[in-house]
């Protein structure tokens, strides 16, 4: 289910880093962190999911870039430089309408700064909207607004690498992921991977984000921009509508648009 916050600049910072999803990411868990008691009843009441050690899951959610119109770009300093005083973020969980005045109770009102120890922003969440749904069908097209991560690490490699559409295993750890993720959703069903099928455009940009920068443990996790038509069962099309397509979803990667017509 999908979710529209307005934000609002609530003092005079107009600078924020251009690798801002790793602080967006780092408050929704803070959200949920100060909300975790009542959050983790409200999730085990509602049957969201488990993981292997029958702990609660937290991770399938996903959001939007930041929709601030057209910032200036200080790109030497990797920053923009925002004029707009309210900013659209969309953000999603792979929970049903159950959760919806939880969910916006979860985030409203809150007040939070965006940025690092130099640059930044504070805001204040002044309007939570639950979006309608897309009429979901076996077959849909859709458009990466956020990469799609897909990664491989062989056995004796240190870190794993980024794969592009051109690379031989692109296609079956594409499937792979999807079935692992439904795995770990609120669907009974299994899915064979016979029943995924995604038709790339040949065109695809290389994209991705700074995760902890300035940290020991910063890292650049890459991955790809294209357009794509997915034919599988609608469960399927709900849950990467509701908790990104992509690996590291919690990090903003995977986010898609529905392309209309």
């Amino acid at each position: 289910m999908r979710f529209e916050l307005t934000l609002k600049r609530t003092t005079k910072q107009r600078m924020l880093p251009m690798d801002y999803q790793y602080y967006i990411s780092a408050w929704i868990y803070k959200v949920l962190k100060q909300a975790d008691a009542d959050f983790a009843d409200f999730l085990h009441n509602k049957g969201y999911g488990k993981d292997e050690n029958d702990s609660k899951l937290y991770k399938l959610f996903c959001f939007s870039r930041l929709n601030f119109g057209k910032p200036k770009l200080w790109k030497e300093r990797k920053l923009f430089e925002i004029s707009a005083h309210e900013i659209k973020l969309q953000i999603s969980f792979d929970v049903d309408e159950a959760a919806n005045t939880f969910i916006k109770g979860l985030f409203m009102a809150q007040d939070f700064f965006l940025g690092d120890k130099f640059n930044g922003i504070d805001f204040k969440v002044t309007h939570v909207a639950a979006l309608a749904e897309p009429e979901f069908s076996e077959c849909m097209q859709y458009k990466l607004q956020t990469p799609w991560v897909i990664s491989y690490q062989k056995e004796n490699d240190k870190y794993p690498q980024y794969l592009s559409p051109k690379d031989e295993l692109f296609d079956s750890l594409t499937v792979k992921h999807l079935i692992e993720k439904y795995k770990n959703t609120r669907q009974p069903k299994l899915i064979d991977p016979d029943q995924i099928n995604i038709k790339r455009q040949n065109d695809f940009k290389r994209a991705g984000f700074v995760m902890k920068p300035g940290t020991r443990e910063q890292s650049r996790i890459v991955g790809n921009l294209f357009e794509f038509e997915l034919k599988a069962p609608v469960e399927v099309h709900q849950m990467i509508w509701s908790a990104g397509c992509s690996e590291k979803s919690s990090n903003g990667f995977g986010w898609l648009d529905k392309i209309e017509g």
